[in-house]
């Protein structure tokens, strides 16, 4: 399992590989994997940075624009369905130059980060500050059945996981697996930052990007500690701040054209989103850990580089196709995450999980296969079943 060509964001995928390997008998350490980067894989070029931005910036606004100049008739409802899917995906690179704010691998300057962060998560109805809270749990306990955060499986044991395995039975697998997917890409995003659904027992349920109350937050660790809590409010101003344009806009157009232009748009970019975070972070070879077994450097690998093509990976600046080192180091821009990657899985050929399974059919595996995990006595891995 070696890397024979070069990796870029314009090849059509990453080199031929087998399904993911099981998970290997030991593990690198964390210094050994970091030790294996070199030091200026962090550095920020502020020109890249600033012309990625501008053309996700540019494009998605351009395709709003022609949103706006479409005739509210069901006639073209096939023209606002590809509307919306267009727009949506290039929407959804700003939200991956957001995501990269959130990780201080966008600018040297935090201030101006976190300002292009905010605008552009708010523009989207993301809370920014609360999700860069979160989003950084997740890094730091990824694949943690118990401290983890977002997509964290329910055990078999759970009531949940008899649940699904009641509901699989009674559907047929195609059917709860089209379910699944559905539930998956159309709730899943909203679902998580309401009630914090797949989040990890350890911070309770629920838990809530936008609201600090005892109800979210019955965890044995809050999620919103200290700052966080103060953060969260900035993050709240600059939604209410967005839903008072969209009302303006709203009364000076109607709600129909909000909906359609705005609305249809949104529901594209969070189905990318779930869809991204899903496929890269389940599949039945992944093992999930318990804290006895659980370490950092263990944890991170557990996650897939998947191929999304060129034009996608153009779009969303690599972020399905560039994964497991983000996890590694999440302060890698995304213009050096290939050359990062191609290191990594020449330095680690064992343990970089590639699947070169299309996406729709893996996105297909993961709904119909992975609802609940059960313990693996031989390597004390959580897996899917």
């Amino acid at each position: 399992m070696t890397t024979t060509t070069p990796l870029s964001p314009f090849s059509p995928s990453s080199p031929a590989f087998p399904d993911i390997p099981q998970a290997p008998r030991s593990w690198p350490s964390k210094q050994q994997l970091l030790a294996a980067l070199p030091a200026d894989i962090t550095d920020k070029n502020v020109a890249k940075a600033w012309t990625t931005l501008a053309f996700s910036l540019s494009t998605s606004l351009l395709a709003y624009g022609v949103g706006c100049l479409i005739p509210l008739q069901w006639n073209l409802a096939p023209v606002w369905l590809l509307y919306a899917v267009v727009a949506g995906t290039l929407a959804g690179g700003c939200w991956v130059l957001a995501h990269e704010c959130g990780h201080n691998a966008f600018h040297p300057n935090q201030t101006i980060e976190n300002g292009v962060g905010l605008v552009l998560h708010s523009l989207l109805l993301v809370p920014y500050f609360s999700w860069q809270r979160s989003h950084a749990v997740h890094h730091s306990h990824c694949n943690h059945l118990e401290a983890g955060e977002t997509h964290v499986p329910s055990q078999g044991k759970s009531s949940w996981g008899f649940f699904t395995e009641d509901l699989k039975r009674i559907l047929g697998v195609p059917a709860y697996g089209a379910v699944s997917i559905l539930v998956h890409l159309l709730l899943g995003w909203p679902l998580y930052l309401l009630f914090g659904i797949t989040g990890g027992p350890e911070h309770g349920f629920p838990t809530s990007h936008f609201i600090d109350v005892p109800l979210f937050n019955a965890g044995r660790r809050q999620l919103f500690p200290g700052k966080w809590k103060g953060l969260m409010q900035i993050s709240n101003l600059g939604l209410v701040v967005v839903f008072a344009l969209l009302v303006v806009w709203a009364s000076q157009t109607s709600i129909l054209r909000v909906l359609c232009v705005y609305g249809l748009p949104y529901l594209v970019i969070n189905a990318w989103l779930v869809a991204y975070t899903w496929m890269q972070h389940t599949d039945p070879a992944i093992p999930h850990f318990s804290s006895a077994d659980w370490d950092w450097a263990k944890g991170a690998l557990q996650t897939v580089d998947r191929p999304y093509g060129p034009l996608l990976n153009l779009l969303h600046h690599g972020i399905g196709s560039t994964h497991v080192v983000h996890h590694l180091n999440p302060r890698i821009p995304h213009y050096n995450a290939w050359r990062a990657t191609e290191i990594l899985r020449k330095a680690f050929p064992d343990h970089v999980r590639v699947d070169a399974t299309p996406i729709h059919q893996a996105l297909w595996k993961v709904g119909c296969n992975c609802s609940y995990v059960s313990r693996n006595d031989q390597d004390g891995g959580y897996y899917y079943s």
